[in-house]
């Protein structure tokens, strides 16, 4: 590697990485003055990531969980250590507080500062009696003071995380709010849309509100029996949710887990996103919503509940809808309106990509958060053109 490259960067998760988390991904190739280098404890079936920027503690193998729980209950890992030393990394980004935690003695260990961006359940989750939820989570909500004292920064996703951290005891002076941002030329408008669809993209669990969207779209569906709607993703609520929609609707598709590809497809087909997320007695709520951002970016008007930091997202009667959380009948309402009226979803559509061009670009986004790794690491950078990483032709495996 060039001595004279830009300044590396780690990029810690403990998994690396699944296919929902794009968005660190994203974030990691986006940077242009920094070298990001992944970490963790073990990879897992998902995303691809360059083969020679990426460290993990164990390999599966019966050594490699013993290094790799022992790393999880006491801290130590001293071959990672000694591979992201000999690299000179000048700062440790992880993501999700847990991973916060599980990095903190990783990063004492190199000399270099932590930065840990919190991202939703992270923040949100913390009465676990409603709630069965990982060892490291648990972990992380009694511990978590240590983090408090020795993270050098905390990156909130919105607004609302913000405030919940600093609920929580974060200090102050520590917590900033940062928005990750979405790929806009990705992202950008190219309708098909010929029949009414109204679109939900996310897991089917109990806080992404899927029931919600039954009832409303039955109720559409009297007035306007031609719509459809198309879900995609998977999760322990689909069996119920595809039974409720079996005996309430007239036109509807369960698509499961699909590419990226698809997912774009789909949006640009749809006349309408929706996907009603709501609070849960542990806590968890929305923090941001990237898929809201994605669907603005294409132009699609977004009907949801006004729940967690969706609002930050979603401008009510700007870009979308907003109803009070679990008020289905509202949505309802939302959505025949859109449906009858093609100008006020254009409008709405080319307001939305407007909006996230403003706030959530991801190459905006990312110029910002090279300027708080400058800050916290204390070092310049080199120009874009300097040499060094091209993570989008690696190839997926770890050291």
């Amino acid at each position: 590697m060039n001595a004279s490259a830009k300044p590396k960067l780690v990029v810690f998760s403990d998994h690396l990485l699944y296919p929902s988390e794009t968005f660190i991904r994203a974030q990691a190739y986006a940077l242009s003055e920094f070298e990001p280098i992944f970490a963790g404890s073990r990879r897992v079936q998902g995303l691809e990531l360059p083969r020679d920027y990426t460290y993990v503690i164990s390999q599966g193998d019966f050594a490699g969980r013993v290094h790799e729980g022992a790393f999880k209950l006491f801290g130590v890992a001293p071959r990672l250590t000694r591979w992201l030393g000999a690299l000179n990394p000048v700062l440790l980004h992880a993501h999700y507080g847990p991973n916060g935690l599980r990095a903190l003695p990783l990063a004492r260990s190199l000399g270099i500062p932590l930065i840990v961006t919190f991202h939703g359940s992270d923040a949100t989750a913390t009465d676990l009696r409603h709630e069965s939820t990982h060892f490291g989570h648990r972990r992380y909500l009694a511990r978590k003071q240590e983090l408090h004292k020795g993270g050098t920064l905390f990156l909130a996703v919105s607004q609302f995380i913000r405030r919940k951290l600093l609920e929580q005891g974060f200090p102050e002076e520590k917590v900033e709010v940062h928005y990750t941002g979405v790929d806009t030329k990705r992202f950008r408008p190219a309708s098909t849309e010929r029949d009414p669809v109204i679109l939900f993209v996310g897991r089917l669990s109990e806080r992404k509100g899927g029931e919600f969207l039954i009832r409303a779209a039955a109720e559409v569906q009297k007035e306007s029996p031609a719509t459809q709607v198309v879900v995609i993703g998977d999760g322990p609520l689909r069996t119920d949710l595809e039974k409720q929609a079996k005996g309430s609707l007239r036109r509807y598709r369960f698509l499961g887990t699909r590419t990226h590809k698809e997912i774009y497809e789909w949006m640009n087909r749809a006349s309408i996103f929706c996907a009603p997320s709501v609070k849960m007695p542990s806590g968890e709520e929305e923090a941001f919503g990237m898929v809201y951002a994605e669907a603005m970016a294409m132009e699609k008007p977004v009907v949801a509940f006004d729940s967690g930091g969706v609002s930050e997202v979603v401008a009510h009667e700007q870009t979308g809808f907003l109803a009070q959380e679990r008020d289905w009948r509202t949505l309802a309402k939302y959505l025949s309106v859109l449906l009858r009226d093609a100008g006020l979803r254009k409008r709405f559509g080319v307001a939305g990509r407007k909006r996230v061009i403003r706030h959530f670009d991801l190459e905006q986004r990312t110029k910002v958060l090279e300027t708080i790794y400058a800050r916290v690491s204390g070092r310049k950078t080199l120009p874009p053109e300097a040499g060094g990483l091209n993570p989008r032709s690696g190839v997926a495996s770890a050291h």
